[in-house]
């Protein structure tokens, strides 16, 4: 795993002694092999709360937790700190990871196997009742957080006020995101490891690795498109309208 990297054990297993291990499997393009189906649904999703991650950890020291940590079949996949609008923000939840959730153990500057990219879990989410952040790359003060929003009804940031008194601007990450069936399709599909070489000034070739999960608006809209499709049928041209930067070329190839 610590090789190839979560995602690719997660979508092609592993090998063992005898043959190769099938950790997790993808719901099928049609139901035609019931065999495939009844895999599918013997996946196992679950949240685990307040988990104290560190194998190095040290009582009275060095103990750090986490406040969700969701696994697929036994394997982490995500991490997620919360915070209350009524005394912190998301921004809280982002400095949180970014100085108290280190990457490495601070005595001995072994990883943290959680926590170190592509190994670890494949995203962490920064939550309040009113926003959603993400970054599949945790590195100390210098993380880099994307928002992940539906925007608000005016077409601005953010998210809109939850209606209900009962209900949160987020919801709809556990409502739709975190629904079994969205959550292994956006594990099984939307992700990708994008991997760039440059050949430096010395003439080495530098390699760089990116962990890509779609931001909130680049997945919804490809599902829009799918949708539309199997109504409408293939070959039809759409126009997907957003602000410069915001991935609407890298959506739009996801949806081929």
């Amino acid at each position: 795993m610590a090789r190839d990297g979560a995602l690719h054990v997660l979508r092609h297993g592993f090998k063992a002694i005898g043959g190769s291990i099938k950790v997790c499997a993808f719901r099928p393009d049609h139901g035609m092999n019931p065999d495939t189906e009844r895999r599918y649904q013997a996946n196992r999703l679950r949240v685990v709360e307040e988990v104290s991650y560190s194998p190095y950890a040290r009582e009275g020291e060095y103990n750090p937790r986490i406040d969700l940590v969701f696994f697929v079949n036994g394997i982490a996949v995500a991490t997620m700190e919360l915070k209350s609008e009524f005394k912190q923000t998301v921004e809280h939840a982002k400095r949180q990871y970014k100085f108290y959730r280190p990457v490495k153990d601070p005595v001995t500057r072994k990883p943290e196997p959680l926590l170190t990219f592509k190994r670890g879990a494949l995203v962490h989410f920064a939550v309040s009742q009113e926003e959603v952040a993400m970054t599949t790359r945790l590195a100390g003060k210098d993380t880099f957080f994307l928002p992940f929003n539906m925007g608000t009804q005016e077409g601005g940031a953010g998210n809109s006020r939850a209606d209900s008194e009962n209900s949160y601007a987020t919801s709809y990450l556990w409502e739709r995101l975190f629904n079994k069936d969205a959550w292994l399709k956006v594990i099984g599909r939307f992700m990708h490891l994008q991997v760039e070489e440059k050949e430096g000034f010395d003439g080495r070739v530098e390699r760089k690795e990116t962990l890509i999960f779609p931001r909130y608006h680049q997945w919804d809209v490809v599902e829009q498109l799918v949708d539309a499709a199997k109504i409408e049928g293939p070959g039809n041209k759409y126009l997907i309208q957003h602000s410069a930067g915001s991935g609407k070329s890298s959506g739009a190839s996801a949806s081929r």
